[in-house]
């Protein structure tokens, strides 16, 4: 499938009953030492939302009609980490990442696709620990100071 110079990160959560944040964060099967979220590229035509709901579904079963909360975290990756980067020609030297949150309802048991090897629910600390890239970091940042209303 073609893809767009657009890449979408998903960071799923879900509060506890007994109140405390989980976010849960993916092992990429390609790289071991490597956590993030849920990301992708969106195909030619879809908006940032319509990628992140392909990608949730996609690599998590999670359902692509979960509340999506659009999140102020943008990156920016340089477009020679995408092997697509040939058919966008030679003007596109960046390519933007659109960050979101969903939340997941307790109980709800995500089933990887090949790209991951393994997923954890953990707290904000523990997650923000254990994740790679610095862009989900930053939008985990935002996610959890948004859900404790600060």
């Amino acid at each position: 499938m073609a893809r767009a110079p657009l890449q979408v990160l998903v960071l799923p959560f879900r509060r506890r009953a007994d109140g405390v944040l989980e976010y849960a964060v993916f092992r990429r099967a390609d790289q071991d030492a490597c956590w993030q979220g849920i990301a992708g590229g969106a195909e030619p035509g879809e908006t940032a939302e319509q990628a992140a709901r392909r990608e949730m579904a996609e690599e998590a079963q999670i359902p692509g009609d979960g509340a999506l909360l659009p999140l102020d975290a943008t990156a920016s990756v340089p477009a020679v980490h995408f092997t697509a980067r040939k058919t966008w020609g030679p003007d596109v030297y960046v390519v933007t990442e659109r960050s979101f949150g969903v939340q997941v309802p307790v109980g709800h048991t995500i089933a990887l696709s090949d790209e991951h090897s393994e997923y954890r629910w953990l707290t904000y600390d523990a997650a923000a620990a254990l994740l790679t890239w610095d862009s989900n970091k930053t939008a985990l940042w935002e996610l959890n100071e948004r859900l404790r209303g600060r």
